[in-house]
């Protein structure tokens, strides 16, 4: 059940915290800091994956769409990040609760003593109380990289990855549709509610990319589900809008769509 989670990793996607002009979406995000400070306080230990940085870097720079050239982007996210993490630290203060920044590239997962040492980090911040909130180096990213990141999604992929990094129980992936759709007979489409594994006809059905904000689709939501279904971690994909989705997760209610581990 997922109520028996005890290490969670939750990730939340740029358009649940920002609005569509970058700038961030306040009232949402200190509804979820409430949650995911309620989860701690439970004796939950938890991570989370934050999008939202380029987003919030856009709205500063007054860019308009997001940047398709490495150096824009990485400008984007440099001036972004401060202004997320400043916003994180003042909701999280005001419940008691400490947070640690933690900047991650994808070759850090490639690198042996690179993982180890963010695995080390990881730890021992959960260990001390400390709610880590991890988000993709941007500023270092190569161009193969980002090559690679717009074809699978940013934080989807990284989420799968802190998932091994840190042996989670539950990863949570809010985005802006109440799980995995699919074709009725009515002509409507209708929500999946359970998947014991994810046939490429499903993933073909849920071809597409995410907002001008943000790389990500249900696509590569649901390949990444399924890289941390192989590790034995539950998944669940819900829509970060409803109001205490988190907790109703938790309380196993049907919300959202749930993949089982496969080992």
């Amino acid at each position: 059940m997922l109520s028996d989670a005890r290490r969670i990793v939750v990730k939340i996607g740029t358009r649940i915290l920002v609005q569509s002009s970058g700038r961030p979406e306040t009232r949402r995000m200190r509804a979820l800091v409430k949650e995911l400070a309620w989860l701690n306080c439970d004796g939950r230990e938890v991570a989370v994956v934050s999008s939202g940085a380029v987003g919030a870097g856009m709205e500063a720079l007054q860019m308009k769409t997001k940047p398709t050239n490495l150096p824009d982007l990485q400008m984007a996210a440099a001036v972004g990040q401060s202004r997320l993490m400043a916003k994180y630290d003042a909701l999280f203060s005001k419940e008691r609760c400490k947070i640690g920044q933690v900047l991650l590239t994808h070759e850090d997962f490639k690198h042996k003593i690179r993982l180890t040492n963010a695995r080390r980090t990881m730890e021992n911040l959960i260990r001390n109380d400390v709610i880590p909130i991890i988000n993709e180096n941007d500023v270092v990213a190569d161009e193969e990289m980002r090559a690679l990141v717009n074809k699978l999604g940013d934080n989807d992929l990284l989420a799968s990855l802190v998932v091994k990094l840190v042996r989670a129980d539950l990863l949570i992936l809010l985005t802006t549709v109440d799980g995995v759709r699919k074709p009725a007979q009515s002509g409507r489409c209708q929500r999946i509610r359970y998947l014991e594994s994810i046939p490429r006809s499903l993933l073909a059905l849920t071809r597409g990319k995410g907002s001008p904000l943000s790389t990500g689709g249900m696509e590569t939501k649901l390949r990444c589900a399924n890289e941390a279904a192989k590790a034995g971690c539950s998944v669940i994909i819900a829509d970060g809008r409803k109001p205490g989705i988190i907790k109703r997760i938790m309380s196993s209610e049907d919300v959202g769509t749930l993949i089982v581990p496969s080992v």
